[in-house]
């Protein structure tokens, strides 16, 4: 961080032209709802330090217990990949859980979402809402996710594509299809 400029970047922007041209119109992507929390001129290399102070690290029960004290609405976790958390999540009065590996992005050898899915179903589908994220990409994913006891899965990474590519006609384009 930043990224670099090199002969493949500027050779992939010139490819491009339609996504550079409106690039420069509307400025370097930005984190817009970490802005009002991000210190004036801060640059992106200090931005991951800022973060790392930030925030502290891994979402503990002691954290979610104060949450739910807090929030008498609709409480739900997301990242949870195994039965010990789930049955946590259950003890703390969450009233869902997003099963996920938050897309491989931390580990390249976790297991798949829908593998925890199979287990956790078994022992909790009567205990609390379990939903389903990650390696979803389309809607045989869906089903499958569905058909091993999810109540409901996310699909945002492809809509992620289809906005990068396209910006909301990639969204309209990736719905049709």
């Amino acid at each position: 961080m930043p990224p670099r400029m090199t002969l493949n970047n500027v050779l992939q922007i010139m490819g491009k032209p339609n996504w550079a041209l409106k690039t420069l119109i509307h400025g370097q992507p930005s984190f817009q709802v970490l802005k009002p929390y991000i210190p004036k001129g801060m640059n992106m290399h200090h931005l991951g330090l800022f973060m790392n102070q930030t925030f502290d690290g891994r979402l503990n029960e002691e954290k979610v217990a104060a949450i739910r004290d807090l929030w008498k609405g609709k409480l739900v976790l997301k990242g949870i990949v195994n039965e010990a958390d789930t049955e946590k999540a259950v003890k703390l009065g969450v009233d869902g859980i997003i099963v996920s590996n938050h897309g491989g992005r931390q580990l390249d050898a976790g297991e798949s979402s829908i593998h925890s899915l199979n287990r956790i179903v078994k022992e909790y589908s009567n205990k609390i809402k379990i939903m389903m994220d990650s390696g979803l990409r389309s809607g045989p994913d869906i089903a499958r996710a569905l058909a091993s006891g999810a109540q409901f899965t996310f699909l945002g990474r492809s809509f992620m594509y289809g906005v990068a590519a396209l910006g909301k006609e990639g969204v309209i384009i990736r719905l049709l299809f």
